[in-house]
Formats: structure tokens, sequence, C-alpha cells
């Protein structure tokens, strides 16, 4: 029986991954559907915590934007690029991942990837391999970010005092040498761009051949009065959630009681309370300081993104956790003995669910539970926390395409086979690298 029960769960996630969208989470409810009134499952508590974490960072995010703050910094990043065009398949991916690393979205590569396609093109440097390291790079800086929904709802299933500060400190510097290693290996992918037939038979056109050589920026934005403060606000709530991980004895105890989403039974507060509070005070000093209407943050695209993302997770993780809690026993069984011999074939499992799930949010509150389901122990399980980010295997997810369209001389594409794109080599060889580097980390830090 659990074998149909699997295969309505994986129908579901393929049928909503190819929907795009709330597709995810709509199929994600269907197959709970299923689950209950055929199987008689005993449905699970929503993830309200993940939830509420998005709808609160995302929000903040998207003042953040709405305020120019995002503008700033990708202005700052575009001076950094342009300074050292030569070393652009090195510098584009690590200003991205610290851009993604500060703001807690990988969304802001949006602003970045025509800068770094008309440097390279310049440089004559095939754009293909900084553009695809530097979107795996936006996506790995959210397993260590303490703005991404992802870390936060993890650090709430570990549930332990410090467990932020801990995916921290491995989670960073292990995507940081995952980014290096995922560079280094496309140092020669594919043709240099002079010897490249499809960008010598476009450069025959002079209009085309004008339009690469000339010199000038991409999408040039006025910052608005507000955007420096914007930036300090935002980067204060980033030290506050840090401080409150690292010093949880710092916080208010509210009491003992019955516990819920927002306080543990000994009157301690949860992390994702701190996350919430926290960052949606900033997101109220950001609008009180800048002059930046709630108006202003409701049409910022980030904000328009949030009510896609919460529905996802509302519908998929629901019916996974369903599925997982109701053949724990099973799963244990026939899982158990190899997760605790191998605890790094779990990663695996996290990186096949994460191709189909396009949410590391998603895929950290459907997996991880498992994963202490099995006994992997915690340090384990932060170490493989990259494996998350495998959304980019099967190349739908936004940012992919944008680099590809974004990529004017054609090099960056998907394959014939649909998973030999440009992404694949950066991807797998940027967390792996950074899965076997925090394992590393994990025996001496944790």
């Amino acid at each position: 029986m659990i074998w149909v029960q699997l295969a309505i769960l994986l129908g579901a996630i393929l049928t909503g991954a190819r929907m795009k969208g709330i597709g995810l989470g709509v199929m994600g409810m269907m197959g709970l559907l299923l689950f209950i009134f055929i199987f008689h499952m005993r449905p699970t508590e929503p993830p309200l915590d993940v939830m509420l974490i998005i709808l609160a960072i995302v929000t903040t995010a998207a003042a953040l934007q709405a305020a120019g703050g995002l503008d700033y910094l990708v202005g700052i990043a575009e001076k950094i690029i342009r300074k050292h065009p030569s070393q652009i398949i090195f510098i584009g991916p690590f200003v991205v991942y610290f851009l993604a690393l500060f703001a807690g979205t990988s969304h802001i590569v949006y602003s970045v990837l025509p800068i770094i396609a008309e440097v390279s093109a310049k440089r004559r440097i095939r754009p293909e391999r900084p553009l695809s390291i530097s979107v795996v790079a936006s996506h790995i800086a959210l397993t260590g970010s303490p703005m991404s929904a992802a870390t936060a709802a993890f650090a709430a299933l570990l549930a332990y005092p410090g467990a932020a500060v801990d995916i921290m400190k491995i989670g960073i510097p292990s995507c940081i040498v995952g980014v290096l290693a995922g560079s280094i290996s496309v140092l020669k992918m594919g043709k240099e761009l002079n010897e490249d037939p499809i960008f010598l038979e476009k450069m025959k056109d002079p209009v085309y051949a004008a339009s690469i050589d000339s010199i000038g920026t991409v999408n040039k934005k006025e910052i608005r009065p507000g955007a420096k403060t914007a930036v300090i606000i935002f980067g204060c709530s980033i030290i506050a959630i840090v401080l409150a991980g690292a010093f949880p004895s710092m916080l208010p105890n509210v009491g003992i009681g019955p516990s819920n989403v927002s306080v543990n039974a000994n009157g301690s507060l949860t992390m994702g309370t701190i996350i919430e509070v926290v960052t949606l005070s900033g997101a109220a000093a950001i609008m009180l300081l800048t002059k930046t209407t709630p108006a202003d943050v409701v049409k910022a695209s980030l904000f328009n993104s949030m009510a896609s993302a919460v529905v996802s997770v509302f519908g998929v993780v629901w019916m996974s956790s369903t599925f997982i809690n109701h053949n724990q026993d099973t799963i244990r069984h026939v899982f158990g003995n190899i997760a605790s011999v191998y605890p790094w074939t779990f990663a695996i499992t996290i990186c096949i669910m994460a191709a189909f799930m396009f949410s590391q949010a998603a895929t950290t509150r459907t997996m991880m539970p498992l994963g202490m389901a099995l006994g992997i122990a915690h340090p384990a399980l932060i170490a493989m926390f990259p494996a998350v980010n495998c959304d980019f295997v099967l190349p739908g997810y936004p940012t992919l395409l944008a680099a590809i369209n974004f990529d004017r001389t054609g090099t960056t594409k998907i394959g014939r086979f649909v998973v030999n794109h440009s992404f694949i080599r950066p991807g797998l060889v940027a967390i792996g690298v950074a899965i076997a580097t925090g394992f590393v980390l994990a025996k001496f830090i944790l």
C-alpha cells in the first residue's frame, strides 16, 4: 500500500512542478485529500511556522526593494564586477552569493545577470561560464542566510538553542568553498567565445556586433534617497536575528504554559517568533524612516512572489508530512540502517526531492523531519543542508531561464536531453563540495 501512496505523492509533486506557480501547492492539497479520504491518514499540523516565516521575511525584503535598497546593493555589485572584468568567472558568482546571503532571496540575481552577461561578452569570455555558476551561487547562498525562509525553517525544526547559528557556522563557509569549486569547474566549459560557431555567425551582423561591443551600463536606475537607510535597517535586523540565535539567554521568558507556534512550554520564544517579530518590525522601520508607503511594498515584485511561495509550501509540505508520519515505522525500518551507517546517502534523497519541489523551504520542511525520524544526527543534517538547492536539475526555475534569456551570445542553454544544460555541472560540483566540506567542518565545529 505504501507504494501506491508514494506514487500519489510523487505524482502530485511532478504535476504541480510542471504547472509552476501555485501548482505545487494545489496539487499537494489534492494529494492530501486522497490520503485522508481514501487511505484514512491522520493529517499532521499544517506548516504554519514556515508559512509565517516566509510571509515575514519576504515582506521585509519587499520593503527593502520598494525603498530602493536592492537597487543600491546591485549598484555596488555592478561597480565591483566592472572593476575586475577579466575575473568575471570568480567575481560574478561571489558578488551574487553575498548579495543573496544578505537579502535572503535568490531573486536578487535578476538585476546582476545582465551585467555579468554584458561584461563577459565584451571581454570575449564565454558568458555561459560566469552566468551558470552565478545562478547556482544565488541558490546555495540561502542555506546559511539568516534572512532565508529555508534556514529559518530548518532552525525551527532543529529546535535547540543556537541552531540557527550552527547552521550559519557550517552553511556559510561550506557553501563559499562550494561556489569556489563550481567556479573552477566552469573555467574551460564549452568553446572559447571567439571559437563558438553560433557566436561567430551572429557577429557577422554589424548591428549585433556593435551592440556587443558598445560601452554602457545595463538598466541603470536612480537610487532613492532612503535606500541606504533601508539597507542599514535590514542589516540591523539580520544582526538582531543572529544575536538572538547565538545568545538565547538574552531573550525574555514569557512564563511556563502550553506550547504553540510562538512559544515553547518552558516559556522560551521559538526562533520563528523571533524572526517574524524582528523582520516585520524592520519592515515597519523601513517604511517609517524612508517614507515608503504600504502600497509601494505591495507593488514590489518580491511581495507578489510571496503568495505563490506560501501556497506551494502549504500544500506540498502538509501532504508530504502526513505521508511521512503515517508511514514512519516502515520508512525507518527500510532506510534506518542505511542512514545510520551512511548518513551522507540521505543527501541524495534530499537532492532528488528538491529537483521536483522547486522550493528550498518546502524541501527543508519536508525532508529534514524525515532525516530526524531516521535517526540522522543534527550535525550531519546541517552538513547536508545545501542539497535542498538542487532545484536547478530540471531547468524550469525562473533564475535559470533568466540567465538563458540574458545571454545574447546563445552560449547559456538547455541541452537536447533537458538535464544536460549549462547549470548542471557547476550546480552538482558546488553542492557536492559544499556537503563534503560541511561534514568536515561539522566534526570540528559542532
